[in-house]
């Protein structure tokens, strides 16, 4: 079946959320990979102040997401999702006229938070609406979010051309549409009747008490930490093998990215789903994260090989980690679902995404931290060995995971009711469940 089949056999509503989905990652990455370069050239703020308004918008969303994500499930998801698009619209029209660091600071801050209004209520709204098509409906959800990264750079490359603020009105627009698309052709979805009834906190105890999900979640940072480095490590490296010449080859490893999960993302998800089924798919998945370094751990550097072969690393690298994260994901999504059992699923959103946020701030810290020393040190293989052995034992607390979750299902707790209206001598679990 292709892609645009495949994408007709949803619901309106979920065609919908995947097409604001592509125009969010749009409008996003056609203007932030060139803002530190804005605020640094033509504004001229000092790189303590660059470094302060890219972190207050990584703050703004990633330490929000929580917050988010329990609102969508007290006033609804179509609400957030409105709410976030008009917020990140008033952000990125405002850093058309922001010069000053005060201004530029609320700007950012407004584009992050909008992250944290939108993104649990997209995914919880598509996981309610898809029902038992969750994992398929994911798998095209990131066919449409890699689509949107890809398009974004390229976008915002010809726009910068004429003048940053040209590509954050553009940007603005960009929002401003989706926001009156979904506020007037996504229909509203009820919000969890369960948050209505308790407090806040009750609902974040409810989470943190899910140890499954928590140990889930703890588990996945190692995916993220992985997944990410694609914008880290992976470019940096691309500037220690080709250096003036290293915005090619970065630009060719989004490239790469954004073509396997464009054009594979359905294949790779059927193929996993029939052969492994999904605890058993995020193992192999974060398997093949981990190898996607080792490449790198045999060539480290443009001089044993040369600059080609060098780069040919690079870009399988690449290639890799883009499979890798294809093949994760919708199973990802799904397991957050099953493990939430359908309450406060957008509070278990907000909680997962800010607990690999944390994850990936640390990640990015030791990453960087490690790329320039062990470079120095005449040891570039360690950092790519050391990012393999992440992955493995991220794998590994998954194997756990899904082996004691399979023991779970298998033999479940007895219940109250159980407890309460014992079965005869000799009835057996059969008889249990035709009762």
């Amino acid at each position: 079946m292709t892609v645009l089949a495949k994408f007709r056999g949803f619901d309106p509503a979920a065609r919908l959320l995947m097409i604001n989905q592509f125009g969010i990652n749009l409008g996003f990455y056609m203007l932030m990979p060139y803002l530190a370069g804005y605020l640094a050239g033509p504004l001229g703020l000092a790189a303590w102040a660059v470094g302060l308004v890219l972190g207050v918008r990584n703050f703004s969303q990633q330490g929000m997401f929580l917050i988010g994500g329990t609102l969508a499930d007290r006033l609804g998801y179509k609400p957030l999702i409105v709410a976030g698009c008009l917020l990140r619209t008033g952000g990125f029209a405002l850093l058309v006229f922001a010069t000053s660091l005060p201004g530029l600071l609320i700007a950012s801050a407004a584009t992050g938070f909008a992250g944290a209004l939108f993104n649990p209520a997209v995914r919880a709204y598509l996981a309610a609406d898809a029902g038992e098509r969750r994992v398929e409906a994911f798998a095209m959800f990131n066919i449409f979010y890699q689509a949107g990264i890809l398009a974004g750079p390229l976008v915002g490359l010809a726009l910068m051309a004429i003048d940053f603020r040209v590509t954050a009105a553009v940007a603005a627009v960009v929002f401003a549409i989706l926001t009156a698309a979904q506020l007037f052709a996504l229909p509203t979805r009820r919000m969890d009747s369960d948050s209505e009834r308790n407090s806040v906190l009750q609902d974040w105890r409810i989470v943190l008490a899910n140890r499954r999900f928590v140990w889930f979640a703890l588990a996945m940072v190692g995916t993220y930490v992985l997944s990410f480095q694609v914008y880290l490590a992976l470019p940096l490296h691309a500037e220690f093998i080709a250096g003036a010449r290293a915005q090619v080859l970065v630009s060719a490893l989004f490239v790469v990215s954004g073509v396997v999960a464009v054009f594979g993302q359905l294949r790779i998800t059927a193929w996993f789903r029939a052969r492994w089924g999904t605890g058993r798919s995020l193992v192999v998945g974060l398997g093949i994260l981990a190898t996607a370094f080792v490449p790198l751990v045999i060539v480290p550097d443009p001089h044993r090989f040369g600059p080609p072969v060098a780069a040919g690393a690079l870009l399988m690298a690449a290639g890799l980690l883009a499979v890798g994260t294809a093949a994760v994901f919708p199973f990802e999504m799904d397991t957050v679902v099953a493990l939430s059992e359908g309450k406060l699923v957008a509070t278990h959103y907000g909680f997962y995404n800010t607990v690999v946020g944390v994850g990936i701030l640390f990640g990015n810290l030791t990453t960087g931290a490690v790329v320039g020393a062990a470079r120095d040190a005449g040891l570039g293989w360690a950092l790519w060995a050391g990012l393999t052995m992440v992955g493995g034992a991220a794998a590994f607390a998954l194997h756990r995971l899904d082996r004691a979750r399979a023991t779970h299902d298998r033999y479940p707790q007895p219940t109250e009711a159980d407890a309460a209206d014992p079965l005869p001598e000799g009835d057996s679990t059969v008889a249990r469940a035709q009762r």
